[in-house]
């Protein structure tokens, strides 16, 4: 992973990728993709995730409900991208949320360019096109980075 940040701030970086990686990880675990073969290939379990969200009561959630699949979301949408896309976490300065900051994923796309997406407003958005999509939610993500292929070899 790399980082722009001060070395307090790569740290905090670093904590957060790592967090979500073992988040990531519990989660395709508790669908039954055992953590060599999510190591090997995190969409190994998109198929059991899928499965496992559209199965959820969503009507019936609490406010900790949608939290926790937030959450969980979040934390597989950033580690396919790091993993399969070259992505990286990054910490980025916003005086207009609670903390001050927010973590953006960011990524080369096929035009040479950094390109940022914040995962949180991704599985956001899907939140609000129901049902959920995992795949449409990492092809939205990847469409903002740049990073997925266009038919016929575009990009």
């Amino acid at each position: 992973m790399r980082n722009n940040t001060s070395d307090g701030s790569a740290a905090e970086v670093s904590e957060w990728a790592e967090g979500a990686h073992g988040n990531a990880a519990d989660l395709a675990a508790m669908v039954g993709v055992t953590r060599e073969r999510f190591e090997a290939d995190p969409l190994a379990s998109l198929p059991g995730i899928q499965n496992y969200v559209s199965r959820l009561p969503l009507g019936e959630f609490e406010q900790s409900d949608w939290i926790t699949l937030h959450t969980d979301l979040v934390s597989f949408l950033g580690d396919v991208l790091v993993r399969r896309r070259g992505a990286h976490w990054k910490k980025v300065d916003d005086p207009e949320v609670p903390a001050g900051y927010r973590f953006f994923i960011e990524a080369t796309g096929h035009d040479g360019q950094a390109h940022q997406v914040e995962p949180y407003d991704v599985v956001m958005e899907e939140f609000e096109h129901l049902p959920i999509d995992i795949s449409r939610m990492l092809a939205n993500a990847e469409a903002v980075l740049r990073v997925s292929s266009a038919p016929n070899g575009g990009a």
